[in-house]
Parts: C-alpha cells; sequence; structure tokens
C-alpha cells in the first residue's frame, strides 16, 4: 500500500502565509536574486536556451459527446465558467494516477523476477 499522504482541498480554504513579509521587505534587490540564483531548480534560460526554444501550442480538442449524470454536470456548472476544461483535468487527473498506478505495479513485477 502507498505510503503518500493525500491532502484534500476546497477553493475556500484558506492556508496561513508563512511568507516573513518583513524579512523580505528588508532584502535589497542584490539579495533577492543571490537567493533566487542560489536555487538549483530556478536557473535563468541563457540567450543559446531561449534561441532553441520553440512554442508548441496544443491541436484542438475533439468534440465528443459524452452521456454525464444530470447531477454531476449540474455541480461542474454551478462552479461557474470553464467547467469543461474541469472536467477534462478531473479526468485527465484519473487518467494519470491510473498510469502511475500501472507504471509501479509493472515496476514491482519486474522487481519480483
Amino acid at each position: 500500500m502507498s505510503q503518500e499522504r493525500i491532502v484534500r482541498r476546497t477553493l475556500g480554504d484558506v492556508r496561513d502565509d508563512q511568507t516573513d513579509w518583513a524579512r523580505l521587505a528588508a532584502m535589497t534587490e542584490e539579495e533577492i536574486e543571490a537567493n533566487a540564483l542560489s536555487d538549483p531548480d530556478a536557473q535563468p534560460l541563457s540567450d543559446d536556451d531561449l534561441a532553441e526554444a520553440a512554442l508548441i501550442l496544443p491541436g484542438p480538442k475533439p468534440r465528443v459527446c459524452l452521456p454525464i449524470d444530470r447531477d454531476v454536470l449540474d455541480w461542474f456548472r454551478l462552479q461557474g465558467r470553464g467547467f469543461q476544461a474541469r472536467i477534462n483535468a478531473v479526468l485527465r487527473d484519473y487518467m494519470e494516477s491510473q498510469e502511475r498506478k500501472a507504471a509501479w505495479a509493472k515496476a514491482k513485477a519486474k522487481d519480483r523476477s
């Protein structure tokens, strides 16, 4: 069984702000930049990197007719504009979780052999 901890949040949840705003306000621009550059996961792109970059736009999504329970559709519609994109996001999340489970099971089966 997975040891992963899943925390569910709603749009109404409010998290405590853990930013030390006074400390940040006291920092100079040079200190802020030095702190940002010290993060190995957030290095700036070089001119060469940018020259090789390409904008890849997603293709059009196919239109499908999909039977959905009325209450489910109504609930998504009550969330406001973009409800179809949210339905797609929920389906994508489910698909990716199933792919991760299948990959994990395959790796575990490989370890047993």
